[in-house]
């Protein structure tokens, strides 16, 4: 591809985006395709010769399009979402451009001092005290891989990278069944073991951590021999949006000198908004956070802020510093990555930094209350409605419903078919969780476009599919 024809298709991409764009509420939300029917539109084998790009366009929209769901449709009301900003986008489209591998300070050192500014924007903007840094990760996954990684190397005096764990006291970690599965992940990675994850149970509407359990735990552990080595805390957990008791969990922490993790990839971004910083007050006696400004911030994925108290202990645990990686002649710069478990790093720092310059946190801030203003309107209007429940109230702009009409024996059953109607229907898009054993849909709010209207719609979707499937 020459210079003319890399403007030709840059132009045609960015045109096709903005109409793709503007065309999403005419789209079913989810993908309408059934098991293989895309991959048995795609060649068996790699095509010998070098293909015409107006081919490849053509079949990307015939052939692919069709078999997306769409992340950016304003009625995306599942998971959670993973926003994508105009003006992010643009910034990503600079980013690709320029294919910069950022891993070092020399290697790009507007990257590696924009990383290290707009951290600090974000930490101003959370409210969080001065000595937090912080670092960009892919994703809240290796944001937790990173802390457990530390977790386990503080409790064993940095001696686990060096002499592995055969041999060494078991570690326990302890957290809720609250939190995401990326932390079972986690602890299987860091060698720590499954059986070495503590569930504390839950109390109260919020399903906080049981502060007398998870200290109680901690004693008959150290009891038994084991080594307590951290705490994994959540904020807006993803199934229901658990809450820790941050404040009381920290003091636990401190007690015991475990570290403190606390997990708010979804609903750190709220704590723009000071009006909804109680839900992790006590946050200052973390030893790292979590947020995911690719949730409901608007960064184009992937972009996972950790801020962390002392990023000493977290370069201990996963610096390597080879010849080749050394910068000489230069002091006190950062190499972000000694900060995370890839040495590979893209240049995430552009997308916020335009995100953050375009709309400014008062614009966020605005959609963030819109959201959740909406979503506890729309479960008041659920709740209200015959022959539904409320199975979790509003944790910002999170909760579930069942449909429980009299004479349905199954009701699990009858809330899955009624999930599949919606999802099929096509105009809004929703996803299930289990509440105490009991089926539970879940509903969000929290796309970037959404409009109120949008959130109205999803009330006479949901109530006319229940109708439909009596």
């Amino acid at each position: 591809m020459n210079g003319e024809e890399f403007r030709h298709w840059s132009r045609k991409a960015a045109d096709w985006g903005t109409d793709y764009r503007e065309s999403l509420r005419e789209r079913p939300v989810r993908a309408q395709t059934q098991p293989g029917e895309i991959a048995a539109r795609i060649a068996d084998t790699p095509p010998e010769a070098a293909e015409p790009m107006e081919r490849i366009f053509a079949d990307f929209e015939e052939t692919i399009l069709p078999g997306m769901t769409h992340w950016q449709h304003p009625r995306f009301f599942a998971y959670f979402p993973a926003n994508a900003a105009p003006v992010s986008v643009v910034a990503e489209y600079l980013v690709t451009v320029m294919a910069a591998q950022c891993m070092l300070w020399q290697t790009s050192p507007a990257a590696t001092e924009l990383e290290t500014k707009v951290i600090d924007w974000l930490r101003q903007a959370l409210g969080l005290p001065a000595g937090f840094s912080g670092v960009i990760q892919d994703s809240a996954s290796s944001a937790t891989l990173a802390a457990v990684l530390t977790m386990r190397e503080r409790a064993l005096d940095w001696q686990g990278n060096k002499q592995g764990l055969s041999g060494q006291q078991r570690l326990r970690i302890y957290a809720t069944d609250q939190v995401h599965t990326s932390i079972d992940r986690a602890i299987w990675v860091a060698g720590i073991g499954e059986e070495n994850l503590v569930r504390v149970p839950v109390t109260g509407e919020l399903r906080s951590m049981d502060a007398e359990v998870l200290e109680a735990a901690i004693l008959a552990d150290k009891a038994q021999g084991f080594v307590p080595a951290g705490i994994i805390a959540c904020v807006g957990g993803t199934s229901v949006g658990g809450t820790d008791d941050i404040a009381a969990v920290a003091a636990i922490a401190r007690k015991h000198g475990l570290y403190l993790h606390v997990d708010a990839a979804w609903a750190g971004s709220a704590m723009i908004c000071p009006e909804f910083r109680h839900y992790w007050a006590g946050i200052e006696g973390a030893d790292s956070i979590v947020f995911n400004p690719h949730k409901w911030l608007g960064a184009q994925f992937d972009c996972s802020v950790q801020f962390i108290r002392d990023p000493d202990a977290l370069v201990r645990t996963l610096a390597i510093k080879p010849e080749y990686l050394k910068t000489h002649g230069k002091d006190g710069i950062i190499n972000y990555s000694e900060w995370s478990v890839p040495l590979g790093r893209r240049f995430r720092a552009l997308k916020l930094w335009f995100l953050l310059r375009a709309h400014g946190l008062e614009e966020l801030r605005g959609m963030i209350r819109n959201h959740v203003a909406w979503a506890g309107k729309l479960a008041k209007r659920i709740e209200a409605e015959p022959g539904f429940e409320l199975v979790t109230h509003p944790m910002l702009s999170l909760f579930s419903f069942r449909h429980t009409p009299e004479g349905i024996a199954d009701l699990d059953a009858h809330n899955l078919r009624l999930l599949e109607a919606i999802n099929e229907d096509g105009r809004i898009y929703l996803t299930q969780t289990k509440v105490d054993g009991r089926f539970a849909i879940r509903f969000q709010v929290g796309q970037f476009d959404v409009t109120e209207s949008d959130v109205d719609e999803a009330f006479e979707v949901i109530t006319s599919m229940a109708v439909s499937i009596r």
